[in-house]
């Protein structure tokens, strides 16, 4: 089925007693054995598996592809599963623009756990060079938070198949819809549900695909399972319930997202556009090639220093200045200011996330914030 379809139907699991057409709220903790002690529902108690969370998972992994899925309660936690499933002393290759909520988890958390390298993952030569005897895990993250850079999973996925090391994929900017990391040659998906999946900016979750179930999956389902930091059954069936619309909302996003992108352009105020839509992009061709469109994510440094930048942030109207993305609303950030002193991120660039409102009145929005 197309991924239109199986947005709409691969969450209807649950067959009961009533019909139910939309799959129920199970806020059951625990469930009946029978006389033999088995489980004839599937499922024991909830921390394990729940109904909602099942239908989450099997949703997600038909829309990227895999062969399973294990929903979190957050995306960090995605990040934090997979790294905590990696044997001590492990190395890892990481993007060196990498989202700073994960990179902080190295960072702080398993800075005396794991070894790691940042790295501009569009250089295929710096990976290489990086590349060491304990290296088991390569984390790339395409389009990249919050500079919009392109990985190109397919040439990388033939670098760690050659050294037998995992490739994971941040691919939440994009969404399933705009891009299928496990078709190109990646070992694991990861995407903050928070984003695009919920796309209502009320609902926190992550969750990692896998192409196939070997001994790091079921590491991290153990992980999952027994430390139990998993999105409660309401979270699991409002992801659901948004997964239903996520094709024909990132259709919008993208729409809106490509006229947006062209007008800032074009404005005599915006020193440069980080957006893979536009053809003055570096990675441009690669993201053709594996993305089916470019999405509503883009940054762009304002000319002037940092005064000048938080002036327009602070003049929209229509944009909500907030974290996070991937929402009906837009939203502006000045992310230098939420990643701190330590960040790399340029001091004059603003990241929109672009909803869907009309898009004649998101660019008049900018046009009075700028001018």
């Amino acid at each position: 089925m197309k991924p239109e379809t199986l947005a709409i139907h691969a969450s209807n699991l649950v067959k009961n007693v009533t019909g139910d057409v939309t799959p129920p709220i199970n806020l059951s903790t625990t469930f009946f054995r029978d006389e033999h002690g088995e489980y004839p529902g599937g499922h024991m108690y909830s921390r394990v598996s729940n109904p909602n969370r099942s239908a989450l998972e099997n949703t997600v992994a038909k829309l990227e592809h895999g062969e399973d899925a294990a929903a979190f309660s957050s995306g960090n936690n995605c990040g934090m599963s997979l790294f905590q499933a990696l044997k001590p002393g492990s190395h890892i290759i990481a993007p060196d623009d990498m989202y700073w909520g994960i990179k902080k988890q190295l960072l702080t958390i398993f800075n005396e756990i794991l070894e790691f390298d940042f790295v501009d993952q569009t250089d295929l030569n710096q990976i290489q060079s990086a590349i060491k005897s304990n290296t088991k895990l390569i984390w790339i993250e395409t389009p990249s938070n919050p500079l919009l850079k392109i990985t190109d999973i397919e040439e990388i996925a033939k670098i760690t198949k050659a050294h037998r090391i995992t490739l994971a994929c941040d691919s939440t900017f994009a969404s399933p819809i705009l891009q299928n990391p496990i078709l190109l040659g990646a070992d694991i998906v990861m995407h903050s549900s928070t984003k695009y999946l919920g796309g209502h900016s009320d609902v926190l979750g992550g969750i990692l695909v896998t192409a196939k179930k070997d001994e790091l999956w079921e590491k991290i389902k153990n992980i999952q399972q027994t430390g139990g930091a998993v999105p409660s059954p309401f979270d699991c069936f409002l992801l659901c319930r948004s997964i239903k619309t996520l094709s024909y909302r990132m259709k919008g996003h993208c729409e809106n997202g490509k006229k947006v992108a062209q007008y800032l352009v074009n404005h005599p105020k915006v020193e440069a556009v980080f957006y893979p839509g536009l053809e003055s992009h570096p990675q441009h061709k690669i993201a053709r090639k594996q993305m089916k469109d470019f999405g509503g994510m883009m940054s762009f440094l304002v000319k002037g220093d940092v005064e000048a930048t938080n002036k327009v942030v602070n003049k929209v109207q229509l944009f909500a200045q907030a974290t996070s993305l991937g929402g009906v609303e837009s939203l502006i950030e000045h992310r230098y200011s939420v990643e701190g002193p330590d960040s790399k991120t340029p001091k004059n660039l603003i990241r929109i996330s672009i909803g869907l409102e009309h898009v004649d009145d998101i660019i008049a929005d900018l046009e009075q914030a700028l001018a």
